[in-house]
């Protein structure tokens, strides 16, 4: 990703990864990212698990669950689960994929487009369900779907803006192995900041 497409926020303490060719390959499938979701948001999980949320069988499952722990994504936790019924997690890291490494490379077009579309459909499918679901009135005025249309930035502008929303994250993520405050709940932030082509009028405005 670029720096607006960063698929784990940053954490103070994470290794970084930047994804090659052969990881974008190994990420870029529509089943083998949501289960990636899933493991990152809610934590360790079986191969049954995980099939039973999904709708899909178990030996797909854990086909999928294989590749990606072959692409360094997810690891086996040891210590946990049978040999018949293994417990996935995902490696803990900051997972960085620049966009603008592939633009000459054209055997990566067709995984990065399958990789940028389903990341935009996860991130609405996050919005989405958030909306359907029933929330008191404390979450619901702490939460917020907001655009602002009225920045006119060079692309070093934009890089330096998005720096320092990320490191308001960070400043508000918790150290690794620190207890969260009573009533804390898991929040997502989604920093989507892109340019806009100006439309072409026609009416001489």
């Amino acid at each position: 990703m670029s720096d607006e497409e960063k698929r784990v926020p940053t954490g103070p303490q994470k290794p970084v990864r930047r994804l090659d060719a052969r990881s974008l390959r190994g990420l870029a499938h529509p089943l083998r990212m949501t289960i990636l979701e899933m493991l990152s948001l809610d934590g360790a999980a079986t191969a049954t698990g995980l099939s039973a949320r999904l709708g899909e069988s178990t030996g797909t499952v854990s086909w999928h669950l294989r590749h990606l722990a072959d692409h360094g994504f997810i690891e086996e936790e040891t210590g946990r689960g049978t040999k018949r019924e293994r417990w996935w997690r995902v490696v803990e890291d900051t997972k960085v994929l620049e966009t603008s490494d592939f633009s000459d490379d054209p055997g990566t077009r067709g995984p990065l487009s399958v990789y940028m579309h389903e990341l935009v459909q996860q991130y609405f499918s996050r919005v989405t369900h958030y909306l359907s679901e029933s929330w008191d009135r404390d979450w619901r005025r702490a939460g917020t779907i907001s655009d602002w249309r009225d920045l006119r930035l060079t692309p070093t502008q934009l890089a330096a803006m998005n720096d320092e929303l990320r490191a308001v994250v960070a400043r508000h993520t918790l150290p690794a192995g620190a207890p969260p405050q009573p009533g804390a709940l898991p929040v997502i932030v989604q920093i989507q900041s892109f340019p806009r082509r100006a439309a072409e009028r026609s009416d001489g405005a």
